[in-house]
């Protein structure tokens, strides 16, 4: 899927790079290693902070800055509904507040019963027979069953948003939330027209009111990135998750009116590439130069738009030690190569930490991703 404006998503390894020589980043046996650095994210496809300075600075429209983050690629449509894991949920039940026209539907059976009880605070579904069958129960003074349902089942308000309860609190959603069979096991599953998930998306990818054109880029890529996902994936009783792990979702609690008005002013577009919605990754920043994937529109070029957006931390000794218990005491790092693009010969692809007990080789992305640093960009200070 705002935490902050520095997006990290998802860390896939750099599959087409050139080498580069190998770059010292020595701490001459010191107990910690300041690293700076550029970009936040993998850098992949659309930087954010680019679309956002294309519009604002550049008066580039939507159309524009997809076709500089992902080029070669045509616009087409994408519909139909996604199911979305609410990784939230981690009750074996689905608890939902009361409200009028709320119904429940037996996916066994295929059987609809509406939800009116007077006095009734919130109404539940609970697994039963291992799994097999559901229990539809309604909070009064106390919870009471209603019935009990072959099959899984889900909550319906004919189009209006439901609320569910969670242990962490309550959140709105569009469309249907399912008590969905995963084996033995249950999870809550959202499931809404793909247009009215993006509601829920893109406000929390990029902040609503950055600029129009900008945001409506981000709606375009998203809507892309979920039917690219949809299709190719085949994860049984659900679509995509509603983190990182695809795109953050909020659900209706989570919509804004401006992203609102990007989502609706590009209804249905997606990027199409060999007929098919395309592998539209993104990123926050990607430090002035896109990073090339392992599919033809993900190309290595330098971007004019966007701002580098710098950033330093130092890694002590103890926190090397933490993540390779069998190092010893810290050493150096050794940069071993690079994809050659840009500032210090780009970003890293292979470094070395050298230890008085032992030598780790990882990837950049790994070593990244260990120590939490905002990109693979960076070199020693």
């Amino acid at each position: 899927m705002l935490r902050a404006l520095c997006l990290l998503l998802t860390a896939a390894l750099v599959t087409a790079a050139a080498p580069s020589a190998p770059t010292i980043a020595a701490a001459g046996g010191s107990a910690s290693v300041t690293l700076e650095g550029r970009g936040y994210g993998h850098g992949r496809g659309m930087s954010q902070y680019g679309a956002q300075g294309a519009a604002s600075e550049h008066g580039r429209t939507f159309r524009q800055i997809l076709r500089f983050y992902y080029p070669g690629l045509a616009l087409g449509s994408a519909r139909g509904r996604i199911r979305v894991l609410l990784t939230g949920d981690s009750s074996a039940d689905v608890v939902v507040a009361a409200r009028p026209g709320l119904t429940v539907r037996s996916l066994g059976s295929g059987n609809v019963f509406p939800l009116q009880r007077d006095g009734a605070k919130r109404w539940r579904i609970t697994p039963i027979d291992g799994g097999a069958g559901s229990r539809v129960s309604v909070l009064l003074s106390r919870w009471r069953t209603v019935r009990d349902l072959p099959g899984a089942a889900q909550f319906d308000a004919g189009g209006k948003p439901i609320t569910l309860v969670t242990p962490a609190g309550t959140t709105r959603y569009r469309g249907a939330l399912r008590s969905a069979i995963d084996g033995g096991d249950r999870d809550t599953v959202n499931i809404l027209p793909l247009d009215s998930y993006l509601l829920g998306v893109v406000p929390r990818e990029m902040p609503a009111l950055w600029h129009p054109q900008a945001v409506r880029a981000q709606a375009v890529a998203a809507r892309t990135y979920a039917a690219h996902e949809r299709r190719i994936t085949n994860r049984g009783h659900f679509d995509v998750w509603d983190t990182t792990q695809s795109q953050v979702y909020g659900g209706r609690s989570a919509e804004h009116p401006a992203s609102n008005d990007a989502v609706r002013a590009t209804g249905g577009q997606v990027l199409l590439h060999a007929g098919a919605p395309a592998f539209t990754q993104f990123s926050s920043s990607n430090g002035g130069w896109t990073v090339a994937g392992s599919v033809p529109y993900q190309v290595a070029k330098q971007d004019p738009w966007d701002p580098v957006n710098r950033w330093r931390v130092t890694i002590t000794e103890n926190e090397f030690q933490d993540v390779f218990p069998s190092l010893g005491g810290f050493v150096r790092v050794r940069v071993l190569r690079r994809d050659g693009n840009g500032a210090w010969n780009g970003r890293v692809l292979r470094i070395r930490v050298v230890g008085t007990s032992n030598t780790i080789t990882i990837d950049g992305d790994d070593f990244r991703e260990e120590f939490g640093l905002r990109s693979t960009w960076f070199r020693q200070t």
